[in-house]
């Protein structure tokens, strides 16, 4: 019996440095066939240009299904993230060592509860 397996989606992470090892310690590192890694390490001297065509590359991919991104990474590219309007891959903005979440500053947070009234939930 012949069976076809969907190839699963993956996870990508922007991340500093300790956000990545985490995530990578888990288990989610991959290169697709080009070569190119699922997750970006950011420092203080990475350039918003490659934080920017990082995040536009993994949206582009197609064997991504989410893009975790530290919110404190998110801000510098607020514009592309709040730019993002399909639903995979997702978005999800996540607290860091040094800064903690802060739903206010959330894109994605802030779309979804613009869809909802207080009367939704009673």
């Amino acid at each position: 019996m012949a069976h076809s397996a969907q190839k699963g989606r993956l996870i990508a992470v922007i991340g500093d440095e300790d956000t990545c090892t985490g995530f990578l310690l888990g288990g989610i590192g991959e290169l697709n066939k080009k070569r190119e890694p699922n997750f970006l390490v950011v420092n203080k001297s990475t350039p918003r240009h490659d934080i920017e065509e990082a995040f536009r590359g993994f949206l582009k991919r197609d064997d991504i299904a989410i893009v975790l991104i530290n919110q404190t990474i998110a801000e510098e590219i607020r514009y592309a993230i709040d730019s993002h309007d399909q639903p995979i891959p997702a978005v999800i903005e996540i607290p860091s060592k040094d800064a903690p979440y802060d739903a206010s500053k959330d894109s994605i947070l802030r779309r979804a509860k613009g869809m909802f009234s207080a009367e939704d939930f009673r």
